[in-house]
């Protein structure tokens, strides 16, 4: 998938049950600075992972209650990169480098392995 996706409290959960997919989820604000540099990275991302299985997304936290609640957000921006077995396996505050979230895209994928995973080959 080579765009950003959109999602929303009416979408949202049909949207993970139905995919197969690691799932990046950016949740922003519209007057928040890093929020808009983060956003920026997004096409990015989803260029880097157009042929892999996994999907680029972003959440309006403002207009999407449901989902801020069920995440928690407190503070945005706030990545959450859910697994293909549809479980939250990272979630991040604030804003960090490009490298940095291409890297846990990487490890939940497989593509990067963990430091213990070296040790115990």
């Amino acid at each position: 998938m080579d765009s950003v996706v959109e999602l929303n409290d009416e979408i949202y959960s049909s949207f993970i049950l139905e995919t197969k997919s690691v799932v990046f989820i950016d949740f922003y604000s519209e007057s928040c600075p890093p929020c808009q540099t983060l956003l920026s990275y997004l096409p990015r991302l989803a260029e880097h992972y157009k042929e892999d299985k996994v999907v680029i997304a972003k959440v309006n936290a403002a207009h999407n209650p449901k989902l801020s609640s069920k995440f928690m957000v407190k503070s945005v921006p706030l990545i959450v990169v859910i697994g293909d077995d549809k479980m939250v396996k990272r979630a991040e505050v604030g804003l960090v480098s490009i490298d940095a979230y291409i890297g846990m895209i990487d490890k939940e994928t497989g593509k990067k392995k963990g430091f213990f995973s070296k040790l115990f080959k």
